[in-house]
């Protein structure tokens, strides 16, 4: 089976369905984080398909779809458009969510 980069399309079902199991504390989260999904280059997989999609950013923190793995990561960026760092985790967004939000917290 040839990978296929995940689509707009697709990777708005996966949100809507994370977004469906959030607590209403981390949906309050979620909708001030959250912006259209845009791909950003990441350096060490990224290429293939054009990058991964970028679904929400807090400081110097973004969460996104990595359709390699299947499954939402969180990485630093330091200038807009640049994952830092690859993650290859396999969690719907509802855990990504709260992995992220842990870490905000930790770092704040």
């Amino acid at each position: 089976m040839i990978w296929e980069p995940i689509t707009l399309q697709e990777l708005s079902s996966e949100i809507l369905k994370g977004e469906k199991e959030m607590t209403s504390e981390n949906l309050k989260f979620w909708n001030y984080i959250k912006f259209t999904p845009t791909k950003w280059n990441e350096r060490e997989y990224g290429d293939e398909g054009g990058g991964f999609w970028v679904v929400a950013k807090y400081k110097n923190f973004v969460l996104y779809y990595n359709d390699i793995e299947d499954g939402f990561n969180i990485s630093e960026f330091e200038k807009d458009g640049e994952i830092k760092e690859y993650g290859a985790e396999q969690d719907e967004l509802q855990y990504a969510l709260i992995k992220f939000r842990k870490l905000i917290e930790f770092k704040s």
